[in-house]
């Protein structure tokens, strides 16, 4: 089994890198995906963020409010260090179980936005990181996103520069071009990640 930590900035486009690379055969762990699920309705998890933000983070619904919660988090580092704290190890023993699932030829994905941050990168057999410039993930987020551009550069500023990430990738994939360049580069990176799982 292979380990790979796939991350890069917030609209960088590393969903898409990730899809390509399970079209191509990769098993992904999403721990985006994950971070929802262990805050779900009912869970241990929502009742610990509940407990430490309020309950004014929950939506009409019970659901937790995320606009609402990323509000608090991501103009305050103590806080989102706080909700940190409550979801990354319900994450990552999530993440732990569902690999355990994954056949020992696999090529496992851990597509993880806050690798970086959280110095996880030697978890993994090895670092892909997804880049674009400032501009261009700026624009996708607003443009595709719906995000307003104060928002948008908050939480880009919120994350790992781009040297911190290059500094910890095995892989770099440039995002910055048109589809068919950034498919080219992954068809590359999916040899290269078959190759040394067969070795």
């Amino acid at each position: 089994m292979l380990k790979v930590g796939l991350t890069g900035g917030i609209g960088a486009g590393k969903s898409e890198v990730s899809r390509l690379l399970v079209s191509y055969g990769a098993v992904l762990i999403d721990a985006d995906l994950i971070a929802r699920e262990v805050v779900a309705p009912g869970t241990p998890g929502l009742a610990a963020v509940v407990e430490a933000f309020g309950p004014g983070i929950l939506a009409p619904d019970g659901t937790l409010d995320r606009p609402k919660l990323g509000s608090i988090v991501f103009a305050d580092a103590e806080r989102r260090a706080e909700l940190n704290a409550i979801v990354h190890p319900l994450v990552g023993a999530r993440s732990a179980e569902l690999e355990a699932q994954a056949g020992p030829d696999a090529v496992v994905i851990h597509d993880v936005p806050l690798l970086a941050e959280n110095r996880l990168a030697p978890l993994y057999d090895l670092v892909v990181v997804v880049e674009a410039a400032p501009e261009t993930q700026l624009d996708r987020l607003v443009r595709l996103r719906g995000m307003t551009e104060s928002d948008a550069r908050a939480r880009m500023a919120a994350q790992a520069t781009r040297a911190e990430r290059r500094a910890i990738a095995d892989l770099v994939i440039d995002n910055d071009g048109p589809r068919e360049a950034l498919e080219l580069q992954v068809r590359k990176v999916w040899a290269e990640l078959t190759e040394r799982v067969s070795r």
